[in-house]
């Protein structure tokens, strides 16, 4: 996920390294890369302008602090105006009523029936009591295929052999208010918004239900076109939030940067896999942080803290504030990262380790990397990581043959886990919200420090 725009950023924001002060001349070579990137990307040409124009404007003559660099501080610019782009801040659903109703729609293929299950999965972890609504009797297998993915969560579905979707969502309220569930989820059949017969039937459905909630499901495959769709789609039926699917297989993101200033309507969530634990609440400043390849420590947490209980969490917290992270206990995250979902999506979570890690091939590979190179330590050397500073020459040798790796990566993998230790004290001391500003300037310069 923007794996292939992040890397190019990287190479237009690399030119200014070096130089002492903001000019026109050495800007504009930096801007122009940066055009290009957000062109290829997919972004919309006028965007891009605008974008391009903003940038300069809040560059040129602005007085560089102490502090940072010329690099750095048009870092800290972009990053504002792709947090500006794409909405600001992160909008929640409005889940007061009971039951709350939201109702799916999008395009055929567009992913709807994978997010309404994970959209499930995702209120029953925050203690709601959701029940899913098989309203596609269009598309074959539909009902089956929702009822498969929520069984093995142990989430009820509500679906009717009728052939008339709107009695199908009638009974459905009253099922849910005998069975006391408290969030309705409606997946809806595909449609265009040239399909005037479909579109009746979405609009009578909406009138039925009154949902709090109306997300439009887009496939971040499509680009541009998804976008197009949007818009269409709105003047129809005036949804009030946008999800994006299939974030993980589009390395380009420009869907995400683009979407929510062009429809005029908040991202709500991006799905980044086919697991159904693979979907996040969208928050503009977080993909920033992705984008610019600083991570995003804030998700990570947030998922870490999901999988542990909070015994384990306590004490991992208690070791980083004591400074006594070490090699085990990074075994023992990266075991429970593992389980968490999607690896790419999780491991660019972590600020600077893309530098470290290649994804083209085998995800997996790169963590198992880690674990061979700790697996190859001794009982001592993983328990005191500090010693990597003064360790031998001829003892990084034994640990890079068992490994299997050379004594750049030990070298690398030595400096990351310093880097990384450095930052998880940092979340210790400071509260989550506060963490993408207070690490911004600490964060962007480590794509070539390394």
């Amino acid at each position: 996920m923007f794996e292939h725009l992040q890397n190019k950023l990287s190479e237009a924001l690399h030119i200014l390294k070096g130089h002492d002060r903001i000019t026109k001349i050495n800007i504009a070579s930096s801007l122009k890369e940066i055009g290009r990137a957000l062109i290829d990307a997919d972004v919309n040409y006028k965007i891009v302008r605008n974008f391009i124009r903003k940038v300069q404007e809040k560059s040129i003559g602005k007085k560089v602090l102490t502090s940072l660099n010329p690099k750095q501080l048009i870092i800290k610019i972009v990053y504002d105006e792709l947090v500006s782009l794409m909405g600001e801040k992160s909008v929640e659903m409005n889940l007061s009523n009971n039951p709350s109703v939201i109702l799916i729609c999008g395009l055929q293929g567009s992913g709807k029936t994978s997010f309404s299950s994970k959209l499930a999965f995702f209120l029953k972890k925050k203690n709601k009591y959701p029940l899913l609504v098989a309203a596609d009797i269009y598309r074959p297998a539909a009902v089956d295929q929702l009822k498969l993915i929520a069984e093995k969560v142990n989430i009820p579905v509500f679906s009717l052999e009728s052939k008339n979707v709107i009695e199908i969502v009638d009974q459905s309220i009253l099922y849910a208010s005998k069975k006391k569930r408290n969030v309705i989820i409606i997946d809806t059949a595909g449609r265009l918004a040239i399909d005037q017969i479909m579109m009746e039937e979405i609009k009578k459905i909406n009138q039925l239900s009154k949902p709090d909630e109306v997300l439009f499901v887009v496939d971040a495959m499509t680009g541009q076109d998804a976008i197009n769709t949007a818009q269409s789609f709105s003047k129809v039926l005036n949804f009030n939030g946008i999800v994006i699917t299939k974030l993980d297989g589009d390395s380009r993101g420009g869907v995400a940067i683009t979407m929510s200033s062009v429809v005029k309507k908040p991202i709500k969530f991006i799905s980044n896999g086919e697991k159904i634990e693979d979907l996040e609440v969208f928050h503009p400043e977080r993909i920033a942080n992705r984008i610019l390849g600083m991570g995003d420590i804030v998700s990570l947490v947030e998922k870490v803290q999901e999988q542990f209980d909070e015994k384990k969490t306590k004490k991992i917290y208690q070791k980083i504030s004591k400074n006594r992270f070490d090699f085990n206990d990074l075994l023992e995250q990266i075991q429970q990262i593992k389980k968490i979902g999607n690896i790419k999506n999780i491991i660019s979570m972590i600020p600077g380790i893309n530098n470290y890690f290649s994804f083209s091939g085998n995800q997996k590979d790169s963590l198992k990397k880690i674990e061979a190179i700790i697996d190859s330590m001794t009982p001592y050397e993983r328990n005191h990581p500090k010693i990597i500073t003064d360790m031998s020459i001829k003892r990084k040798r034994k640990i890079s043959k068992g490994s299997g790796t050379t004594l750049n990566d030990i070298d690398l993998f030595f400096k990351q886990f310093h880097d990384m230790n450095k930052i998880m004290k940092k979340i210790h001391a400071h509260s989550g919200k506060k963490i993408v500003k207070d690490f911004i300037y600490q964060m962007i310069n480590k794509k070539n420090n390394i």
